[in-house]
């Protein structure tokens, strides 16, 4: 297993990457306490480039006032081992001062729908704090390739966006959801979840099999589909539907009937533990 290099501060990830001239390198930005989802993250751009840079930083800026930025889980050295064992290179792991050394004026926003609905709807001011510090890495490390999960799909869609507006010179790769042995999408915040809301969060991925069944079957209505969602999810009686939503899958506008591809998105309480899933529909 080779030696991961732990960096700090900005001027010193950008001093070593000096020395890496010519090399691309890869980007995948975290917010740490990394699982096998953010290992194949890793892998995926150890496949596609020299360099592998991992950021594991919390970033206070996308958390609203009654979230769980003082409780997120953090494990700094465990993350470097699975950053390691994945075959990445440098995991910079910055303090809230380094990134931030003066109150923040600055940001980076998006005036459009894509941004107020779904978990921009319930989370206001959170994809600005995405982009904000997004776009601070991007300049730090200068990347030839980020890599996003699927399974946070709106903050990849905006994240391309923004790319595509603001002329970052750095690819966008998407990559699949990763899952638990029984469906559950591996996610930093699974570790809140008491054991009897473990069991019953299972049903945000039956409520998927069932939709994309029904699909298959030739149901296209979105709100069809969206009622035999929330059907399935109700059969947990702790679970706090958020959203349930079925949108078009490149632009995340409003459909009636799915005729090209389209997103199925949900945000489902459990107890305290937020959590978000989804899947694609491709006729």
């Amino acid at each position: 297993m080779e030696k991961v290099l732990v960096v700090k501060s900005i001027d010193e990830l950008r001093a070593k990457l000096k020395e890496y001239n010519g090399k691309t390198v890869g980007l995948v930005p975290t917010m740490g306490y990394l699982h096998k989802g953010h290992a194949s993250l890793v892998e995926k751009a150890r496949e596609e480039n020299d360099i592998v840079v991992v950021s594991v930083f919390v970033n206070p800026i996308q958390f609203g006032p009654n979230e769980d930025l003082e409780t997120y889980p953090r494990d700094l050295d465990r993350d470097i081992e699975i950053v390691s064992s994945s075959g990445g290179d440098i995991v910079f792991a910055p303090s809230v001062e380094e990134m931030y050394p003066e109150k923040a004026e600055v940001f980076v926003d998006l005036e459009s729908e894509i941004g107020e609905k779904l978990c921009g709807e319930s989370r206001p001011g959170h994809f600005r704090g995405v982009m904000t510090v997004v776009s601070k890495l991007f300049n730090i490390v200068g990347a030839d390739r980020a890599y996003f999960g699927q399974k946070d799909a709106q903050q990849v869609t905006i994240i391309e966006k923004m790319v595509r507006e603001l002329n970052f010179p750095v690819k966008i790769v998407r990559c699949p959801i990763l899952r638990e042995s029984d469906g559950l999408a591996m996610s930093s915040r699974n570790v809140y979840l008491s054991a009897q809301e473990r069991s019953e969060a299972t049903v945000l991925y039956k409520s998927i099999l069932r939709v994309q069944r029904e699909f298959e079957s030739g149901e296209h209505r979105v709100e069809k589909l969206k009622e035999i969602a929330l059907e399935e999810i109700g059969k947990s009686p702790i679970a706090e539907v958020e959203y349930v939503e079925i949108l078009d899958s490149r632009t995340l506008g409003n459909i009636e009937r799915v005729n090209g591809p389209a997103l199925m998105a949900m945000a489902v309480r459990f107890g305290k533990t937020r959590l978000i899933d989804n899947c694609l529909l491709e006729v």
